[in-house]
């Protein structure tokens, strides 16, 4: 479980400037400024119980113009990117009054989870082209296809349903203003984990624009893992599917002939 006590070790390491070693740098060279980001730990242990949690970066932007950032001209965007993996989407249409499956579209690795934070909302930091160039939230994100998709008529409808359905189940989330200046130079933001949070290596991102032109970019891994009976589970289901499966059989039948004893009528 996240601890607040979390968020105040990393504001300390980013003023004492001690960068994380698996820090990823991309900076404009026509910039001066650059960019750090910091978060408390590289690794979140869950429980069953998890319910969805806050995650709070902190972040410095180094060689600034005081003027600019009086101004406002300045923008971060973070966001939280998980595990990538192919997603397919359906297409459900009523035949002889019974729904079905009539097509369907296969996404090729999207992230499991997705959430982002902004000092305002995307579309208004930066043209729309510029966005979708680097794939930066869910508007723009790349959503490949795979395999034939005839004359592609119905890739926006694909497209838009896949995005719908994820942000529907709160799996993909978007907080215009929920990256605030905390003082001239330091910034926090603060992203969402679902209550279905994948496992795996997320990625932490962070973004700087100066009247609406990129300027840096900085990344950080996040590892998410289970752990108690929940994480045994999926490592038997993952790493040893016969048996898990010989398993759940075997479990299932024992149940079903415990619930014939207790429930037999003499």
């Amino acid at each position: 479980m996240l601890r607040r006590a979390h968020t105040l070790l990393a504001f300390l390491a980013l003023v004492l400037a001690a960068p994380a070693e698996a820090a990823i740098k991309d900076e404009n060279a026509d910039f001066t400024e650059k960019l750090e980001i910091g978060i408390s730990t590289d690794e979140i242990a869950i429980t069953s119980d998890f319910r969805g949690a806050d995650l709070t970066i902190f972040g410095a932007v180094d060689g600034f113009d005081q003027s600019l950032l009086a101004q406002g001209r300045y923008n971060i965007v973070v966001s939280l990117e998980g595990p990538k993996d192919n997603a397919t989407v359906r297409k459900k249409e009523r035949v002889f009054g019974i729904w079905v499956n009539t097509s369907s579209m296969t996404f090729e690795l999207v992230p499991e989870s997705y959430s982002l934070s902004s000092t305002r909302d995307i579309e208004t930091i930066a043209p729309p082209g510029e966005m979708g160039n680097m794939g930066i939230g869910v508007d723009h994100m790349r959503l490949v296809p795979l395999g034939f998709v005839g004359d592609g008529s119905n890739l926006g409808e694909f497209r838009n349903a896949f995005r719908r359905i994820r942000e529907t189940s709160g799996v993909y989330e978007r907080d215009p203003g929920g990256v605030q200046f905390i003082s001239s130079s330091l910034f926090k933001a603060s992203v969402r984990l679902p209550a279905n949070v994948p496992n795996g290596v997320h990625v932490v991102r962070a973004y700087l624009f100066r009247d609406g032109v990129f300027v840096a970019a900085k990344a950080l891994p996040l590892r998410v893992v289970k752990t108690g009976l929940e994480q045994l589970i999926t490592q038997a289901a993952h790493q040893q599917p016969f048996f898990y499966g010989l398993m759940a059989v075997l479990l299932a039948v024992i149940t079903g002939w415990g619930a014939s004893l207790i429930f037999r009528k003499d």
